[in-house]
């Protein structure tokens, strides 16, 4: 039996159309199901109507709102009432839209989605929610620093706004670095200096505090069309003494130093 496959389609506002190739099915319905941490109990679900069109394929539209928790999201055809649930397979996915994301403004929550393929070549959904996020877009590696323009989504920034780089784990070493915001309050530049760095091996994530007593933002690239940037953009190793310092993009997208 030939397994069910969805091609799908990406709109500006964030509108995902699906479009399955299935056998005949009463009540067909696509189930989207959040991937569980390992070891925990499936949780959440969100099930969309499915609609013959007339190519013979089935298809369904997931609206932006509400907005999906974020993670990773599985699709599956449910044939019927009783019928089981079958992965879908992953076909033709038109992600033009989202390409140049970055360029319009987010309110807040920000949400994000993209969909995937998956390395066992199923179709799944990449999602983010957060209050704010600040999307880095363009990043330059030179021998002594490492100079951002990035951009606030959700929230503005004001007096007091400052980079915060923190040094994973238990003690919270941080690094701060001053920023030089646009007019508008919303894009900002900052450098992050090698050196200040260099004294801390281990992982350093950086975050936008947008003011003075403002919580901590995180910086990223979401708002595009690649769902996993950290096997896809690589930047170059600085040496700073015996140490090398270079940023990368962490699992979920948001932008880190390793330091060895």
């Amino acid at each position: 039996m030939t397994e069910p496959k969805a091609d799908c389609t990406v709109d500006a506002e964030g509108r995902i159309g699906f479009a399955v190739t299935a056998p005949p099915a009463e009540e067909p319905r696509l189930l989207l199901r959040l991937r569980p941490k390992k070891g925990e109990p499936e949780k959440t679900v969100r099930l969309l109507e499915l609609e013959a069109a007339g190519d013979g394929r089935l298809t369904a539209v997931l609206e932006p709102a509400p907005a999906l928790e974020g993670g990773r999201w599985d699709l599956y055809l449910v044939a019927g009432p009783q019928a089981p649930r079958q992965r879908l397979r992953h076909g033709l996915r038109d992600l033009r839209a989202l390409v140049d994301g970055h360029t319009r403004d987010r309110p807040s929550p920000v949400a994000v989605r993209v969909p995937y393929a998956t390395t066992d070549g199923f179709l799944a959904l990449r999602t983010w929610l957060r209050t704010a996020h600040a999307e880095a877009e363009r990043v330059e590696v030179t021998e002594r620093a490492t100079r951002v323009a990035a951009r606030l989504h959700g929230a503005a920034l004001a007096e007091g706004a400052a980079v915060v780089v923190r040094l994973r784990g238990g003690d919270r070493t941080e690094r701060t670095a001053g920023v030089q915001v646009a007019a508008d309050g919303r894009g900002f530049a900052f450098a992050v200096e090698h050196a200040e760095l260099a004294a801390g091996p281990g992982l350093w994530d950086v975050f936008v505090r947008p003011a003075e007593q403002g919580s901590l933002v995180r910086v990223g690239r979401l708002l595009d069309d690649i769902a996993g940037r950290r096997d896809v953009v690589e930047y170059p190793a600085s040496p700073v003494g015996d140490v090398l310092v270079r940023p990368y993009y962490t699992m979920d997208n948001d932008l880190a130093f390793q330091v060895r």
